[in-house]
């Protein structure tokens, strides 16, 4: 009789579970993991040397293709390595949408990971639940930069401009008939701020809808619970960041341990697993988008009560006011100035880094003084998950591979920078 040996196969990049771009290879015995090998390299955009070429607002717009489902905490922490070496201050209005807009943005991000998680392991119907939301979210982010994902609204010092005081309306068609139409339009009739209100107050219910279909179901569970164990020991040591490290119970989040903007002025909670699986991954993900309901809530009743500057005055960093153009020639050169050549960032180094849907995402940022980057480096909290696979995966059955890629919840944008 022949010896049985090791067999490998690809998982992906074809597989609908690797996500469009990721080859795992795998060595399996029988249908154990033996070995998991993830090769990166296939999506490879250079972002880090593309910013080397482009003036400093430039490439705003390229950190929302790092991450494609967490666009503008990306933005967030481009605009804050800048803002460290100018030493500028960001007004305390554009701080509160700045926050607002990051816990949108974490909403979106762990809506699309439970969903397609679901999805991947065999829940269809999850997906079309999370997507009715993620609608929502995605006309704020419309409303208030004109883009469904691709937002480039943070610029440094400040948003691109103040919160719209109306939304868009759908409009009677041969595909929505006049009661359909006032039905979608109920919530449109006032600013950003009453429709995200009225979000606010409809989530929590779409959460438990959430749990329900999930939480307690009992093949979810056995796909989940017990699968993908990582100790807060292993956690740390691969340098996990995001719900993969508080999963584990280690209570760390950036937010509460290294405040930015008004975080400090919030209240919210850091939810923390027990057990370290992927059960445990999944269930701070869904404490995690109520307490950014939370923290949203704050915001909007703040920025009502508290006008003002949403970006710095000084003319170097952001652009005058129209109006203000229209009558001073000097603030019409700045603005042209700003617009072909740049700001000019004052030689240094810094480091910034915000607490990001999938962990900590921070940029490394060297001037020479120049109107375009030195060097940029971006620190993905996805390589560092990705690269703990073989770790996490070996010893397990080869279903539930898919089980742990779900609960990493990796975009290849940020990981093949």
């Amino acid at each position: 009789m022949s010896e049985i040996r090791n067999y490998t196969i690809n998982f992906g990049p074809q597989h609908p579970s690797a996500h469009g771009v990721l080859r795992l290879v795998l060595e399996l015995d029988g249908e154990v993991v033996e070995r998991a090998d993830p090769h990166i390299g296939l999506l490879h955009r250079g972002t880090e040397k593309l910013a080397e070429t482009r003036t400093w607002i430039q490439s705003v717009p390229y950190m929302d293709r790092l991450d494609y489902v967490s666009m503008m905490c990306n933005e967030h922490a481009y605009c804050m390595a800048i803002e460290r070496l100018l030493g500028q201050e960001v007004p305390l209005r554009a701080q509160y949408i700045r926050v607002m807009f990051d816990e949108i943005t974490r909403i979106l991000n762990h809506l699309l990971n439970i969903g397609t998680h679901a999805l991947d392991i065999g829940a269809m119907t999850m997906v079309l639940y999370t997507f009715r939301e993620r609608e929502d979210l995605m006309d704020a982010y419309e409303a208030v930069s004109g883009a469904r994902m691709h937002a480039a609204y943070y610029r440094p010092g400040g948003v691109y401009r103040d919160l719209p005081d109306r939304m868009p309306k759908y409009e009677v068609s041969k595909f929505r008939n006049a009661s359909t139409v006032a039905k979608q339009n109920a919530a449109r009739e006032g600013s950003l701020l009453d429709f995200l209100d009225d979000f606010v107050s409809r989530f929590p219910g779409y959460v438990d809808e959430y749990e329900t279909l999930l939480t307690d179901n009992r093949i979810w569970k056995q796909r989940t619970v017990g699968i993908g164990v990582v100790s807060p020991e292993e956690a740390l040591a691969h340098g996990f960041t995001g719900a993969m490290l508080r999963g584990s119970g280690v209570e760390w989040d950036l937010r509460k341990k290294q405040p930015y903007e008004v975080y400090d002025r919030v209240d919210f909670d850091i939810p923390v697993g027990v057990n370290g699986d992927c059960y445990d991954r999944y269930l701070v993900r869904m404490e995690e988008m109520r307490q950014s309901n939370r923290i949203i809530k704050q915001c909007i009743d703040w920025l009502r009560k508290n006008p003002g500057p949403v970006i710095c005055d000084n003319y170097k960093v952001a652009p005058p006011s129209r109006v203000s153009m229209k009558e001073n020639m000097e603030e019409l050169i700045h603005h042209f100035k700003l617009f072909t050549e740049g700001m000019h960032v004052p030689e240094g180094e810094a480091y910034a880094a915000v607490e990001h849907p999938k962990g900590e995402f921070g940029v490394y940022a060297i001037s020479d003084g120049a109107n375009k980057p030195y060097r940029v480096k971006l620190r993905a909290p996805g390589f560092a998950h990705l690269a703990a696979m073989d770790a996490i995966a070996r010893g397990h059955m080869l279903a539930d591979v898919v089980a742990i890629i779900g609960t990493m919840d990796i975009v290849f944008g940020e990981i093949d920078r």
